[in-house]
This record gives C-alpha cells, sequence and structure tokens, in this order.
C-alpha cells in the first residue's frame, strides 16, 4: 500500500510541472477531508516551489487567501495576502492590509468572544457571496515557510482571512457557516450589497 509520503508527492509534484492548476470547487473530496499534518512529505526546495505555486494561484484567481485542499493537496498548508486598500472599508470592515505569509501547521484559535458579520466569498465556491460571523480576534500559531514556529494575533478583515483558510484545512467551507438567506450570486452582490455595511442586505434579504 503507497506510504502516506508517496500519496503527497504523487499528488504534488505534477502541480508542480504546471504554470496554474485550476482550484478545486465544492463537490471536491480534498475540500471535506481533514488535511493531514505537513511533517516532511515534500523536501525544502518542494515545499518553497509548492508555496510559490499556491501564491501565483491565488493572486491569478484573484483572492486573499488559498489552502492546500483548494488544489486537491492534503496537507495543512495556507497562504494569506491581503493588499486591498480603501478607506471606507478600513472603518466599517476594519479590512486593512495583509502583507503575504505562508502558514504550515496552523492552528487558529479565538481571542475574544466578539462575532463580526460581513459577506464573503470563495475560490471553492465560484459566483457567489454569503455572510458569515467570524471572531474579531484570533490568535494563530503556525510554523512558517523558513520552518520557524510564530504566533501572531490578527484583527478584523484579517482575522476573517485567517478563520477562512483554517477552516478549509479541516474540511469545513464557509457554506457551512453562512447565514443562507444572506448568500447570493456575485452580480447580485454588486448589483444590490457590495457597500461596506451589510445592514442594506440585512433588511432586503432578511436574516
Amino acid at each position: 500500500m503507497p506510504s502516506e509520503t508517496s500519496l503527497i508527492r504523487d499528488l504534488v509534484l505534477p502541480l508542480l510541472e504546471t504554470d496554474l492548476p485550476p482550484i478545486v470547487q465544492l463537490g471536491h473530496p480534498a475540500l471535506r477531508a481533514e488535511a493531514l499534518p505537513y511533517d516532511g512529505q515534500l523536501d525544502s526546495s518542494e515545499l518553497t516551489a509548492l508555496i510559490d505555486l499556491m501564491r501565483r494561484v491565488m493572486h491569478a484567481a484573484p483572492g486573499v487567501g488559498l489552502a492546500a485542499p483548494q488544489l486537491g493537496i492534503p496537507l495543512q498548508i495556507a497562504v494569506l495576502e491581503d493588499a486591498f486598500e480603501d478607506p471606507e472599508q478600513t472603518d466599517v470592515r476594519d479590512r486593512r492590509p495583509l502583507p503575504f505569509f505562508a502558514a504550515i501547521n496552523p492552528v487558529c484559535t479565538p481571542a475574544s468572544e466578539d462575532l463580526v458579520e460581513f459577506f464573503e466569498g470563495c475560490l471553492s465556491f465560484n459566483g457567489y457571496q454569503g455572510v458569515v460571523p467570524r471572531y474579531r480576534t484570533v490568535s494563530l500559531q503556525y510554523t512558517d515557510a523558513q520552518g520557524a514556529a510564530s504566533r501572531r494575533v490578527f484583527e478584523g478583515w484579517q482575522a476573517r482571512i485567517v478563520q477562512h483558510e483554517t477552516d478549509h484545512l479541516a474540511g469545513t467551507v464557509y457554506v457551512d457557516k453562512v447565514l443562507t438567506r444572506s448568500l447570493c450570486s456575485n452580480a447580485e452582490y454588486l448589483r444590490r450589497w457590495a457597500s461596506p455595511s451589510i445592514d442594506e442586505a440585512r433588511r432586503g434579504l432578511g436574516f
């Protein structure tokens, strides 16, 4: 029977030969399985190449985060980056730029009991947005791309991104937590509900 390492390598190495592999969509089993801890299944150069590939795919999508299961790889690796800047969203959504980083074997825990609700989407459920309650502040323990143990606290929109991506590593997709009456197509979201606040959408959609 193939070992765990050989199974991972059989998935990863062909992807490293591609330019931009597709992001798997809801219904793919990798999105519903708990990802395996990274414990050396890839050598350092292969790991670096995978992280670089994930970053390129994230940028091309475009998105602000990507987890390895979204490429069909059941490993606990995610990349995150948000360069978006808009003063109105900074004020209402507490959205500030998040410099790029890779998180290996991340563990995300709430750092406050406060929940905030905003629309979010997912590259693996293309074409839709929905309002998801998330913790305002979280603590993230992880290993970085250089192998160093790290712990950081994230707030606001950065905390939302962190929770979304670490959920993927546990087999959870945002639609599992969405306020279902808020779910809408991207076209309707942009047409009606794309203001920084969700107050109008809450009244119009009844959630």
